[in-house]
């Protein structure tokens, strides 16, 4: 009894060590947020002085790690939000490119991966194969391809040479078409006698027993796109249509308080989509579309 106590106990401790050094990097963004800039150049002045010509001899010579701000100021987050639109351009820029893309690639997924469930054959196997493939190959290996193929539609520095790709990628394929083959072949073959169609089964059978995979696979191209780098950055040339993700590293480069204060709106809409979406991730990952008893 000892024994089992002390290993659930050891088990706790662990678990709430590693939960808290996975958090640390967010903790301190958000703490160093609220920091005058002054005080973030007192702490971090050594990492960011060779960016920062003229800052090196108003800083400490050790950084100083603070989670908590000597005096709260809202400057920061007053720069981003009013005196600096072009970080709000940048971050509407973000949402106008994932937010097609999170809703075109759900639904071209429903479509194929009913088609891969439902009629199966020789060539439409070997077509999954190629999915897979596709999905286990780096990403950066689809970008010249991806360039090329905007440039012959004539869609290059526009949102659809974002989007395009997005909208036919093949993880969300992948995932549903594993979910939608869990469904019992009972329900489906019960509502044909019925007298269904194939339209009804598809809305009434199969993707009301997908809800939670709908949703979870959602989150996650969420969050995916939302972090894009490469992409927008050799296929949007005009900086006004590139999103926030892109310039986080020059914020960076620039100022460290923007860049705390931006990091922190900027993590913000998935943060919020994961917390209302929290049960219906798990469900869906760990059920993947079984049927409720």
């Amino acid at each position: 009894m000892r024994k089992r106590y002390f290993g659930r106990t050891t088990i706790f401790v662990l678990s709430v060590f590693f939960a808290l050094l996975f958090l640390l990097p967010t903790l301190l963004t958000i703490s160093n947020s609220f920091m005058s800039q002054t005080e973030i150049d007192a702490n971090y002045g050594m990492i960011f002085e060779s960016t920062r010509p003229g800052v090196g001899r108003f800083v400490a010579d050790s950084v100083n790690l603070k989670f908590i701000p000597d005096m709260v100021s809202f400057s920061q987050y007053a720069t981003v939000l009013f005196m600096s639109p072009e970080y709000l351009l940048w971050f509407w820029n973000s949402v106008i490119l994932v937010i097609p893309i999170v809703l075109l690639q759900v639904s071209v997924a429903t479509f194929a991966a009913y088609s891969f469930t439902r009629y199966r054959s020789r060539f439409k196997n070997i077509l999954f194969f190629f999915y897979i493939v596709l999905m286990l190959m780096p990403y950066q290996v689809s970008i010249v391809p991806n360039f090329l193929v905007a440039n012959w539609l004539g869609i290059l520095n526009s949102r659809w040479a974002v989007i395009f790709p997005g909208m036919f990628a093949p993880f969300a394929v992948f995932l549903l078409t594993k979910f939608m083959r869990r469904i019992p072949s009972v329900l489906i073959e019960a509502a044909k006698l019925d007298g269904a169609s194939e339209w009804q089964i598809f809305t009434k059978i199969c993707l009301p027993q997908c809800r939670s995979a709908l949703y979870s696979i959602a989150i996650l191209v969420f969050i995916d796109y939302w972090n894009m780098v490469e992409l927008p950055l050799i296929l949007l040339d005009d900086p006004d249509k590139q999103p926030l993700s892109v310039y986080l590293s020059v914020i960076n480069a620039g100022e460290a308080g923007i860049a705390f204060a931006v990091a922190v709106i900027y993590m913000l809409p998935p943060l919020m989509l994961f917390l209302h979406g929290e049960e219906a991730l798990v469900e869906g990952i760990t059920h993947q579309g079984s049927v409720k008893g």
